[in-house]
């Protein structure tokens, strides 16, 4: 079913009882922040609809006290068997919630659990569209149930940026693959890299950090939020501290512009990835904000084949995940 098919569904089958009320996105890891724009855009631009995202684990072992028949629950895990996340669909069935299932592998674990399955692919299969970007199928999701509950001014615009994303993505692609190879010499040899970004792209950052930098090349990392970066991290700055910023597009843009400003005094060595320069602006202004983590991650995919090549660490080397019980 298409996603648009499978909200309306829930939507009718939760009619009676008063319609959905609350939206959890739950997932682990990279998931979790893949997870990330969709909630953003529900807690912006929703009235009645409450919405977060939480660890699976976490779910599972401190449920919401709303979490009942009048819940959707979104559930991502990339193979379908995150033992967490499997617990956390079982729980919300056992609850009365509506589950949707987000992953990229068909019958697994995962699917036993929910009541509907839409899946993403890989953003390197270039022969599909990255409107099926991970990251980009939840703000669907989000964006249609809103849509056909409270009604959302922003729908056909966001239709029409589904449209455009693709060409957008390749382009941007295309245009850093210099700038990667040279960021990839520059810093292969640091042991620590910070990451910073605001607004819904800031799942951006934050896999960037935690699944690229610290998982698949094991160096130290932490991403950090534009706008708490004046309150404590700017501490840190100096001439020899590496830095990949970003710079979204939408309206938290001057939070990202202000901790570039910082970093060009004080700072010597960052790295800017620009969603206006890499034409994101092309997306209508009221929903351009929910497309910039997509753009972003997309864009990471050239920056960091590049690093793991000249650091000589491929990206699916792993010392514990899939190795040790844990």
């Amino acid at each position: 079913m298409e996603i648009r098919e499978i909200v309306k569904a829930i939507v009718e089958e939760k009619k009676e009882i008063g319609g959905i009320r609350q939206v959890y996105f739950v997932a682990c890891g990279g998931s979790l922040g893949a997870f990330y724009s969709a909630n953003y855009f529900l807690q912006r631009e929703a009235v009645t609809l409450r919405s977060a995202a939480i660890n699976s684990n976490e779910f599972v072992h401190e449920a919401p006290p709303a979490l009942d028949e009048r819940a959707l629950v979104v559930a991502c895990s990339h193979g379908g068997d995150t033992p967490e996340t499997v617990k956390a669909a079982e729980l919300a069935k056992q609850r009365g919630a509506a589950v949707i299932g987000v992953t990229y592998t068909p019958g697994s674990p995962l699917t036993e659990f929910c009541d509907y399955i839409t899946g993403y692919k890989f953003r390197t299969e270039l022969e599909t569209s990255f409107a099926h970007d991970k990251a980009l199928v939840p703000v669907h999701i989000a964006v249609e149930l809103l849509q056909q509950t409270e009604g959302f001014a922003g729908y056909e615009a966001f239709q029409d940026g589904l449209k455009k994303i693709d060409g957008i993505v390749r382009n941007a692609q295309e245009q850093v693959k210099e700038r990667a190879l040279q960021f990839a010499e520059t810093y292969k040899n640091d042991k620590i890299i910070y990451t910073m970004g605001s607004g819904p792209s800031y799942g951006a950052a934050y896999i960037q950090s935690i699944c690229i930098f610290m998982e698949m090349q094991w160096v130290n990392s932490s991403s950090i939020h534009t706008g708490e970066y004046f309150h404590g991290p700017f501490e840190i700055t100096d001439r020899n501290i590496p830095f990949l910023i970003q710079m979204s597009e939408g309206r938290t843009r001057a939070l990202d512009e202000r901790a570039l400003r910082f970093l060009k005094q004080y700072a010597a060595r960052y790295e800017v990835v620009d969603a206006k320069e890499l034409g994101l602006s092309t997306i209508d202004p009221s929903v351009v904000d929910y497309f910039n983590q997509t753009l972003f991650t997309c864009v990471y995919d050239i920056y960091n084949a590049a690093f793991a090549e000249a650091r000589n660490h491929p990206l699916s080397v792993r010392r514990y995940m899939w190795k040790v019980k844990y």
